[in-house]
């Protein structure tokens, strides 16, 4: 049993289906060939373990939550855990009188996704008419006094506009904006050639972040994450693995992280046959990358070890096809040449025509940009 490790956050993945095909997706390419959703009674369940377990954050994410029909009685049961509560959403599905119902229920706080600042690109980004929704939703978390946050991921096509970014979140009042750059796994991982910026690019776009970050200090707060591409060192996985998150997965996969199930050789247990807080402290796909046992040459002499725990584990794989080594987006790497072949071409594309596929539940989508 590992008590050493407390979970704090439930990341709940209500569904994998969504009304946007956004092309930097983290749902399986294989989203599609799974149809099975947990019920409520076993949602309700798992959040009453995850609490158990310590969990004080829940996350309800997908896909798109909204589409559930039951996110009233899973706010419900959340707010009689004392379980602060996040809804992460497009905003399309939403209304006010519903928003209203749901934080009469216990919701706590949205995430708002964006695309772009621009309605015409922001639709386009999205493969769905989108924007002008998304302004409606923004103003009703606002009137109704729920904290909001607003969520752009960042990438090649909107990156330009950080400054026009910043002014709608500005105009939104939102509590606090997370310019966050594309992870490339999933389907970024597959659009990685149309949505890769440059590094002059992020520097950029870093420093007006942080420019921002100071003048909104007392107003909102800024947050810019870089991509590990561009980065000396890789970022810590979900505060490292299996240490203080959760993900349960649409199908009822409780995971490290949200691409753990992609990775071969692991097995994770699911919530419909198992105790979550068994699956924690007992789970071999919990424990394969937990503390420093497992950690390669150079991660388990380096001093960073405590602060990446050696990265992303889907990265390793995902880039390199083992998951066991160091992410390759470490300097340090021995694989690293493939994160700087991937920047090089991002330089060679810079100005040309960008196309990518959208998430579909086709595996990859035949669809591209250009046709929608």
């Amino acid at each position: 049993m590992n008590s050493e490790y407390r979970p704090y956050t439930l990341i709940a993945e209500l569904t994998y289906r969504c009304p946007l095909r956004c092309p930097y997706c983290a749902n399986p390419l294989d989203y599609g060939l799974r149809k099975n959703e947990l019920d409520t009674p076993t949602w309700l369940r798992v959040f009453r373990e995850a609490e158990a377990l310590g969990v004080v954050q829940l996350n309800l994410t997908g896909g798109e939550p909204l589409l559930r029909d039951d996110l009233e009685d899973l706010i419900a049961g959340a707010c009689t855990l004392d379980l602060y509560t996040n809804l992460i959403t497009s905003g399309l599905p939403l209304t006010r009188e519903r928003l209203a119902q749901l934080q009469a229920l216990g919701l706590n706080s949205v995430q708002l996704s964006f695309q772009s600042a621009r309605p015409s690109e922001s639709d386009r980004i999205a493969g769905a008419p989108s924007f002008s929704r998304k302004l409606e939703a923004a103003k009703w978390v606002k009137s109704l006094e729920l904290p909001l946050t607003i969520n752009v991921v960042l990438h090649r096509n909107n990156i330009a506009e950080t400054t026009d970014i910043i002014t709608l979140a500005e105009e939104l009042s939102a509590d606090r904006l997370e310019l966050a750059n594309a992870q490339y796994l999933g389907w970024a991982l597959h659009n990685r050639a149309a949505l890769l910026p440059t590094r002059e690019q992020i520097e950029r776009a870093r420093t007006i972040a942080a420019e921002a970050r100071l003048r909104l200090q007392r107003t909102m707060e800024v947050v810019f994450v870089t991509p590990d591409y561009y980065s000396m060192y890789p970022k810590s996985c979900m505060d490292g693995w299996g240490r203080r998150f959760i993900v349960v997965n649409p199908e009822g996969l409780a995971l490290p992280c949200h691409l753990a199930r992609t990775l071969p050789g692991l097995r994770f247990e699911n919530v419909q046959q198992s105790h979550l807080g068994d699956v924690w402290h007992y789970s071999s796909g919990f424990n394969q990358f937990r503390g420093e046992g497992w950690l390669p040459d150079p991660c388990r002499t380096c001093d960073r070890r405590h602060i990446d725990f050696g990265g992303c584990r889907c990265q390793a794989f995902h880039v390199t096809g083992n998951a066991g080594i160091t992410d390759p987006a470490c300097s340090l790497s021995s694989h690293h040449n493939r994160i700087e072949a991937a920047r090089s071409q991002a330089t060679q594309l810079a100005g040309t025509p960008i196309v990518f596929e959208y998430r579909s539940a086709k595996s990859p989508s035949p669809l591209r940009d250009r046709e929608l």
